[in-house]
């Protein structure tokens, strides 16, 4: 029986995923900073006065409300996002791969890396 996918353009295609993972994430994250540094660079800072920053970025949901007025710092940090999904997409494609393969224990395997993942990305953080 022949093979659905060949391993070698499961391996060109994974390259592919993460190579467009990371351009178009220092894309984003370039526009970002073009973004912030025309609102925000002719500031100049105070560094003898002690402001703690407000925390606008760490949910999800600040970072996307953020996007909607085009704030240079949600814009970057929407690259980063992109730039910590990308090999979590991988992990995503290669379980797919494996199941076209039929190859139980690497889809098994597959599963546990992706929970683990998950779990670290999720435990003690705040997403809403």
């Amino acid at each position: 029986m022949k093979k659905i996918l060949q391993d070698d353009d499961l391996e060109y295609a994974m390259g592919n995923l993460l190579r467009l993972g990371v351009v178009i994430s220092s894309i984003i994250v370039f526009i970002g900073g073009i973004i912030f540094l025309y609102k925000h660079g002719g500031q100049v800072p105070e560094y003898h006065i002690f402001k703690g920053n407000e925390s606008m970025f760490n949910s999800l949901p600040k970072i996307f409300s953020s996007l909607k007025k085009l704030k240079g710092q949600a814009i970057i940090q929407l690259g980063i996002i992109v730039l910590i999904l990308t090999p979590i997409a991988r992990i995503i494609f290669s379980f797919i791969g494996f199941l076209f393969e039929k190859d139980l224990l690497y889809m098994l395997l597959t599963l546990i890396v992706l929970a683990i993942i998950t779990f670290s990305l999720l435990a003690g953080t705040k997403i809403v």
